[in-house]
């Protein structure tokens, strides 16, 4: 198909936060070539912060004026490989914000070395995560997953010198080489089905099977095509590799793959299922509702015993990734929209967390819970940046995880069935809560450990980096943020929800 000079600058601009990331990347590295003799290379992550900084700021130009009306109509570009929506535009603003922030924090994490390498890959996972965000053709969509992935392998091994980091790298790469293969059989078996490539066009030749009674090779596409996705997002029983890797892996990394990563598995859920396997809604529902409790009781379940901080949060990714699918369940504007407020205030959320196991690993050389013990009177200020990220991931008002459990589970009791006419998930949202009343026990342990329980020396004040301060206190204020003027958020949220056709 031969684009005209109007159509491909329209196209170009559609994705114009990915050319840069990817121009920024290739900077880095290049910079890093000339800078090899110098000890300190900290101007590499400043230009990367700059960098992002600056496609941070253009992808909310683009933004504002999808915002506008109530469903802005956006046509695929590039041939319809690519299609950019509000929707899009706020998944890309969640994995620049993460990237960002992960370069901040990275700053002053000890083990890791100012490397062109390191930045340069952070950036390209964050491009790879766009082309998913704003893939329309199964195409571009497995060329960005595999972007992403080979980015992040390597992230997670780069401390290669020491055996946790290499044992994550090499989990990480297994296993998602694994789930990546049975995807491509799963998209294979769509194209080979239907002919097509594209969202839209795969939709339609689905609904013609199934109004002629062929449901069934459709489902086995979409189970393998689920799995796939469920390793991104590290749903049961897909999880395995989430505890080993968020353990071994560097902490700003880890912090990366539990935010960002996750945010692109959802971003690409949500509207494959949405538009492609929308013929046999009715069928995936329950897959998706079942696949949810499975995930959340689990992963809240096994975070208790836990006494790796690290380990304990990818238990507690894991769980919070549950209740996320409770809003793909529950499809629709009201599910779609819970689900994009809860990443957002996840990706907040989790860095802070992760953050402050940075801060703690710095000064103690430890990840483990107990070492935690006093931190309250050695830096009140890392403790209360801890308290708020522990009482957001338990729902607790007025912090944004509050909201985000909420708009969820009122997605689950507000969906109606549209054969019985019946509400069909209030079941979820129960077990939805119930499940964070789990939560609430893990979370206060790390809490009363860090206020309530001494150890020795815990009254000498011990001096945080300024990266670190930076990064807790834009965490901090931005879930205060989306918790008390929750409803702007959420208004955004549910206009990018109706923007997914």
């Amino acid at each position: 198909m031969t684009l005209t000079p109007e159509q491909l600058t329209q196209g170009l601009v559609a994705v114009l936060p990915e050319i840069l990331l990817l121009v920024l990347g290739f900077l880095v590295i290049t910079a890093d070539l000339f800078m090899r003799r110098q000890t300190n290379r900290r101007a590499l992550a400043y230009l990367s912060i700059a960098g992002l900084l600056g496609v941070l700021i253009v992808i909310g130009l683009q933004t504002v004026p999808l915002m506008g009306g109530a469903a802005p109509a956006v046509e695929p570009v590039l041939g319809g490989m690519v299609r950019v929506d509000l929707t899009v535009q706020l998944f890309r603003i969640m994995f620049t914000v993460a990237a960002l922030l992960t370069c901040v924090i990275s700053l002053d994490f000890n083990p890791i070395k100012h490397n062109g390498e390191y930045y340069g890959l952070l950036i390209f996972s964050a491009l790879g995560m766009g082309m998913m965000a704003a893939s329309n053709d199964i195409i571009m969509l497995y060329v960005g997953l595999e972007t992403t992935g080979i980015a992040l392998y390597m992230l997670a091994g780069f401390m290669r010198d020491t055996r946790p980091s290499s044992e994550a790298g090499l989990k990480y790469f297994l296993f998602g080489a694994f789930t990546s293969t049975i995807l491509l059989y799963g998209l294979s078996l769509l194209f080979g089905f239907t002919g097509q490539t594209s969202y839209p066009a795969i939709a339609v030749e689905l609904t013609k099977l199934v109004a002629n009674q062929q449901t069934l090779p459709v489902m086995v596409a979409l189970v393998l095509v689920l799995v796939g996705f469920g390793f991104k997002v590290a749903a049961v029983p897909f999880h395995m590799w989430a505890p080993d890797v968020y353990e071994g892996a560097p902490t700003p990394i880890t912090a990366f793959i539990s935010v960002a990563s996750k945010a692109a598995g959802f971003a690409v859920l949500v509207r494959f299922f949405l538009l492609v396997f929308g013929p046999v809604q009715e069928q995936w529902i329950g897959l998706v509702a079942a696949l949810s409790v499975a995930t959340m009781t689990l992963g809240n379940v096994l975070a208790i015993p836990q006494r790796n901080f690290k380990r304990m949060l990818a238990y507690s990714s894991i769980g919070q990734a549950g209740y996320v699918l409770i809003g793909v369940a529950a499809v629709g504007t009201l599910g779609t929209a819970g689900v994009l407020y809860y990443l957002t205030a996840y990706v907040l959320t989790n860095i802070a967390a992760f953050a402050v196991v940075a801060v703690v690993t710095n000064i103690t050389g430890s990840e483990l819970i107990k070492d935690l013990a006093g931190f309250s009177r050695r830096s009140p200020g890392v403790a209360l940046a801890l308290l708020a990220a522990m009482l957001s991931l338990s729902g607790v008002p007025p912090l944004a995880g509050f909201f985000a459990k909420f708009f969820i589970f009122n997605a689950a009791v507000g969906y109606v069935d549209p054969t019985s006419g019946q509400h069909v998930l209030v079941w979820l949202a129960i077990v939805g809560v119930l499940n964070s009343i789990v939560a609430l026990y893990y979370y206060l342990i790390i809490l009363k450990v860090t206020y309530v329980d001494r150890a020795e020396g815990d009254t000498v004040p011990v001096a945080v980096p300024g990266s670190y301060k930076i990064a807790l206190a834009v965490t901090v204020i931005g879930m205060l943020v989306m918790g008390i003027f929750a409803a702007p958020w959420y208004d955004v949220a549910t206009t990018a929800a109706q923007t997914i056709r």
